[in-house]
């Protein structure tokens, strides 16, 4: 049913001409942004008010993402392909909450375990070919094609330990800085990373344990990475544990 709701919603707004007239690549996000601007506060996201308010506004900005033009894309920087899909696997989250709202998680979502991630419920007919999943975005394109480990900082699968929302799109011109912004952002947080000092001990989110081979894929130590954001004694070699993974939803109503 997921998979019909979301993507019939998409398709009709797109028209009867189903994809004949593509959409140019959207570079600056606008429509997200303006959502995000007023529906996110401190990294937590008001459903409800946005479900209530601007579901279509919502509607309209993932039809623009589905209908992309394939020819633009291809001919766009790099950074604006990763904040492309950045925003839509964001969005699309976003989304797939709000069609089962309220809800307290998205592992509550279908009948196994993350089955939310993988049921291909997004259209992208015109550069994908049809209907994918958020697996797909993260997985198949974002973590395949661009080797850039702040995309863990970026992506929200609307999870109280995922990354903050931010309260505005990714876009390709600032890209760097927002990843870097966000990198800092969630190492700062000490509900889901901190170094404690007297035990030497760097406690980590579990993201550092499932996406590892990302953040050290250069040779680089996980210890070396995160401290280029979070600071850490010199010279030290800590301990690196992970902590449990909060799936609550990051509902700013609750």
């Amino acid at each position: 049913m997921l998979k019909i709701t979301i993507a019939v919603a998409v398709l009709m707004l797109v028209g009867a001409t189903a994809f004949a007239q593509c959409t140019p690549l959207d570079r600056s996000h606008a429509k997200w942004s303006a959502l995000l601007d007023q529906h996110v506060s401190a990294g937590q996201l008001d459903y409800q008010a946005l479900q209530n308010r601007h579901r279509d506004a919502l509607d309209g900005y993932l039809s623009d993402l589905s209908s992309t033009c394939a020819a633009e894309y291809s001919a766009a920087t790099r950074e604006d392909k990763i904040a492309f899909w950045i925003n839509a696997y964001n969005a699309f989250t976003v989304a797939l909450i709000l069609e089962h709202y309220p809800i307290a998680s998205i592992r509550k979502i279908g009948w196994l375990p993350g089955a939310a991630f993988r049921d291909s419920f997004i259209p992208m007919p015109t550069l994908k070919g049809g209907e994918i999943s958020l697996n797909d975005i993260e997985h198949g394109t974002l973590r395949s094609a661009f080797n850039e480990p702040r995309i863990h900082f970026a992506l929200v699968c609307a999870a109280q330990s995922c990354p903050p929302l931010r309260a505005e799109a990714y876009r390709g011109a600032d890209l760097d800085h927002q990843l870097d912004d966000q990198a800092r952002e969630f190492l700062h947080d000490a509900r889901k990373n901190r170094y404690v000092a007297a035990t030497n001990v760097l406690e980590l989110s579990a993201i550092f344990d499932w996406f590892g081979e990302d953040f050290t894929a250069d040779g680089t130590t996980l210890a070396s990475f995160v401290g280029r954001y979070l600071d850490l004694p010199r010279d030290s070699v800590p301990e690196v544990r992970y902590l449990p993974y909060d799936w609550q939803l990051n509902d700013r109503a609750k």
